[in-house]
């Protein structure tokens, strides 16, 4: 009668410690948390609890985003596997900071994502600006374990098993502070954890030398365009005739029709230009619905899982025999690019993928040779695409950027011996990324290592790879 069901026997009291919610689900019962939970305890080890670590869930309050003199506000769209990401960075006047003077990160704090797509994602804060937590981000503050050995104990897949047991919620995954303090933690050497942080901070030096590349690749970029020094106008008022404003464009919203848009388009006719419509095929994906959200299948990627820089892991499949369609599935040199949500982020696949995007995010494919899919999306990233993403999804509350629209941003075009020059240059600055992901790899591996067959063989790896 049980064949085929996965089933797990415990007593009551067994289930109810470390289960503050008094969780009966039967996911949170599954045999690969339970063993992994009663393998990490047969180690030497202790939890955040015990170990008198801090773990904070920031507040939240009403607040706006400014422009000049305002403090970053990090949200969860910063955190990624190993990484602080502080790329479209948003930023919050001195006086909600001061607020929210509690949710103020330090270096060396440890950050997981709380809630959304990427729950459960983790990284240490190594920067030295001053930052504020969106509530949907935590902060774990240790004395006992060197930070950097807990984030990437956090980021194996033992750490990554025991976050998503504690996942709760369908649609949209959440984590609790209570549970992760209950985790089992590993306790290995001092030397260990020093040589995870040298690797660690080898990786980092690898980012922040790529983003300082790909920044110098985008102000390249805008000088060829003759635009380094253009900034866009502060001047909010405009007089439009109607045949050019709602007569033309069924906009009423003032937003849209700010100088700063129009000051734009004229510096991008200055230049070759065409639309992105003539330049690439753009596919939908699909949105299956939260009902169809599965722990374990064919990875099923959102908005929350892209950057310009890299696609991040998620916490959410879908039915494999359902949804195993070779159509749906993003090919190399596709151009991932947002409609939803955070509209206008572009990420470059430079291989196949075996996932399913969601209908939030549009599959463009070059169709011409008239323009390089690395110089496509970095333009696509660049302020001159962004402000026209910030034109036309700026009249709703939650930004959504129609396809008819997308079609007709306009796309600034470089003669071809340039557009090469800027590709290989990109590819540089991802090559800098890929070895710090291959460093961090070898980090989580290690510690994997240690704690399945010692310290010894884990050092014995590190040398060898």
């Amino acid at each position: 009668m049980l064949k085929g069901l996965e089933v797990s026997i415990m007593k009551l009291s067994i289930l109810n410690s470390k289960n503050d919610r008094f969780r009966i689900d039967a996911e949170f019962s599954k045999k690969i948390y339970i063993n992994t939970e009663k393998f990490l305890e047969s180690k030497k080890h202790t939890t955040l609890k015990e170990s008198l670590c801090k773990i904070y869930h920031p507040k939240e309050i009403k607040r706006e985003y400014v422009i000049e003199n305002g403090i970053w506000f990090f949200r969860a769209q910063n955190l990624r596997p190993l990484l602080i990401e502080n790329s479209n960075n948003v930023f919050i006047s001195k006086n909600d900071a001061e607020d929210l003077k509690d949710n103020s990160i330090l270096y060396g704090d440890i950050l997981i994502t709380r809630t959304g797509a990427n729950f459960g994602q983790t990284a240490m804060y190594h920067l030295m600006e001053r930052a504020i937590s969106s509530s949907h981000v935590l902060i774990v503050r240790t004395n006992f374990f060197n930070p950097y050995y807990l984030t990437v104990f956090l980021n194996t897949n033992y750490g990554r098993i025991m976050l998503n047991k504690g996942m709760y919620g369908g649609s949209q995954p959440e984590i609790a502070p209570y549970y992760i303090s209950n985790i089992p933690i590993p306790i290995l050497s001092k030397n260990f954890e020093r040589l995870l942080e040298k690797l660690y901070m080898k990786a980092n030096e690898f980012i922040n030398d790529s983003n300082l590349y790909y920044s110098k690749i985008e102000l390249i970029l805008l000088k060829e365009l003759g635009m380094a020094n253009w900034q866009p106008t502060l001047e909010n008022k405009s007089i439009k005739k109607f045949s050019k404003s709602y007569e033309s464009t069924e906009r009423l919203d003032a937003e849209y029709y700010q100088p700063k848009y129009d000051e734009l388009m004229k510096m991008i006719k200055k230049n070759k230009y065409t639309t992105l419509g003539e330049l690439v095929k753009i596919r939908k994906s699909i949105e299956p619905g939260s009902e169809a959200y599965q722990s374990e299948g064919i990875p099923f990627l959102r908005v929350a899982n892209i950057s310009k820089y890299e696609i991040s892991d998620t916490a959410i499949y879908l039915n494999e025999k359902e949804f195993n369609n070779n159509n749906l599935k993003p090919e190399r040199d596709t151009i991932l690019f947002s409609k939803d949500g955070r509209v206008g982020i572009a990420f470059k696949l430079e291989e196949n993928i075996n996932a399913i995007t969601s209908s939030a995010l549009l599959h463009l494919k070059v169709k011409g040779d008239n323009v390089l899919p690395d110089y496509l999306t970095l333009v696509l990233n660049s302020k001159l695409v962004q402000l026209q993403a910030e034109r036309d999804s700026g009249g709703s509350v939650i930004q959504h950027w129609r396809k008819e629209e997308i079609e007709n941003v306009l796309i600034p075009l470089l003669e071809m011996d340039k557009q090469i020059e800027i590709s290989n240059e990109i590819k540089r600055s991802f090559s800098l990324r890929k070895q710090s992901k291959e460093l961090l790899e070898r980090a989580k591996k290690a510690v994997e290592i240690a704690i399945e067959e010692g310290e010894e063989k884990a050092f014995q790896y590190i040398k060898i790879s």
